[in-house]
């Protein structure tokens, strides 16, 4: 991926950048860091819209899958300095130089705190919130650390914003990575509705109604000069189809150009009526992606019809593997098992203490919630040869099979319950491989003692 990331990623972001620039100063005689904060934020694309996408159509393996994805992680990294523009633009010092050392002594020092310092001691930090047992102090431990960076950041003189990136990107280098995750899908989807609620109550539908085709017209032409930027940029190297795919991908304005917006208007950057014009233009852009994405290889067709290989991307083991939940004494022998005869497999536990026995045992195990639809989704449960749930309570089992079938009902599960009671817990989930211990434990038994013969004295 370094090569998707680092020169795609780089590609896109600087050469787009530049040009939206540029044509801010020339075409609308726009101040020049005024011009270079909104062309930046305006070659963000939508992280969140493009990978939820992506994912439910099985395409983030795909060539042009993989080549999103790395230009999307560098716009994520752009993200940084992007943030860092506006502290400096809105400074008061006048000395750039001494700005800029200032400003940058101030980034190192958050950088060392944030990152640095708390990838040192965050997962110990972490082993020791577990040891308690408890989802909910857990939970708490997560946004604590979210929220102490943001403030952290803050007094430096950053945005919060900054502070919460970083740390989410520290959390993203522990093993609680997937756990973390899957905890804060609901608090995602709650804040990013309400993201989007602040966004709605900010616009003036006078100036929508009023300017409506300067709205239609901007939003068309960044997203056509975007398109066309990456086509063109990233023709060098990649097939046509693939790069085509991955422009049109991309072509939104992302949910980040909204907060660099705001910041910019807090800080007087811009004024109201272009902010105004400038988030319902982003908004509009989100609105359409869904159905082009939907419908993106009818669209490729279009324009190239030629068949063309498209490279899948390797997913670090995660694809025709096997997927044990739970790391007990069943768990543990499956695995075994499988490890004799060189199967690919992952390992899903909830139990710190069961972690470590695995970690131990050289075992890939994961700290996260196999009840969650959306860690099975992440360790790639929909591209595996089956998932073997080997757990013993009852109830997480069911919980286990409702996320596994609302992923794919057709996905190969494996089931093992301890007796007849727990096999109709699960039975409308249409499981076809239950196995059950007592039914099985009882034919052992039985076909034992049909061997056993009388043995006279």
């Amino acid at each position: 991926m370094k090569r998707e990331v680092f020169l795609y990623g780089f590609l896109q972001v600087f050469v787009t950048g530049t040009i939206f620039t540029l044509l801010g100063i020339w075409l609308f005689g726009l101040e020049s860091r005024v011009a270079i904060v909104l062309g930046y934020a305006l070659a963000l694309s939508s992280t969140a819209i493009v990978l939820k996408i992506l994912n439910e159509n099985a395409q983030i393996h795909s060539g042009y899958g993989r080549v999103t994805l790395g230009i999307l992680l560098f716009q994520d990294l752009a993200v940084i300095p992007i943030l860092l523009m506006i502290s400096i633009f809105t400074s008061e010092t006048t000395s750039v130089t001494r700005l800029l050392l200032v400003t940058l002594m101030d980034a190192a020092i958050v950088f060392l705190i944030l990152f640095v310092v708390g990838k040192m001691f965050i997962e110990r930090f972490f082993d020791w919130i577990t040891s308690a047992n408890s989802e909910e102090i857990f939970l708490i431990a997560v946004l604590f650390i979210v929220v102490a960076a943001a403030f952290v950041a803050h007094e430096f003189g950053f945005t919060f914003s900054l502070g919460a990136f970083l740390a989410g990107m520290t959390i993203a280098e522990t093993k609680y990575k997937y756990r973390i995750e899957s905890d804060l899908v609901p608090f995602r989807d709650i804040l990013l509705g309400v993201f989007f609620v602040t966004i709605g109550m900010q616009i003036d539908l006078e100036t929508i109604v009023s300017r409506w085709y300067i709205i239609l017209g901007l939003m068309v032409a960044i997203m056509l000069l975007k398109a066309l930027i990456q086509f063109a940029v990233l023709s060098p190297f990649l097939q046509h189809r693939t790069n085509f795919k991955s422009a049109l991908a991309l072509f939104q304005i992302g949910e980040f150009a909204l907060a660099v917006f705001a910041l910019a208007f807090q800080n007087n950057l811009l004024d109201a009526r272009t902010n105004q014009i400038l988030i319902v233009t982003v908004v509009l852009s989100m609105i359409i992606t869904p159905f082009v994405l939907k419908n993106i290889a009818a669209i490729a067709d279009r324009f190239f019809k030629e068949p063309e290989l498209e490279l899948v991307m390797e997913s670090s083991g995660f694809k025709n593997h096997i997927i044990i939940i739970g790391y007990g004494p069943i768990g543990q022998k499956v695995a075994r098992k499988l490890r004799e005869y060189g199967i690919c497999y992952i390992v899903i536990e909830h139990e710190m203490d069961l972690v470590r026995e695995g970690e131990a045992n050289g075992e890939k195990i994961f700290l996260a919630n196999a009840m969650q639809r959306q860690t099975l989704e992440a360790l790639g449960a929909k591209e595996s040869q089956c998932i073997i749930v080997a757990l013993e309570n009852a109830t997480k089992i069911r919980q286990v099979c409702e996320a596994i079938t609302s992923i794919d009902p057709d996905i190969n599960t494996i089931v093992k319950v301890r007796n007849e009671s727990h096999a109709k817990i699960i039975e409308e989930f249409g499981i076809n491989h239950i196995i059950n211990a007592s039914e099985e434990i009882a034919d052992i038994i039985t076909k034992e003692a049909l061997t056993c013969e009388i043995k006279h004295t």
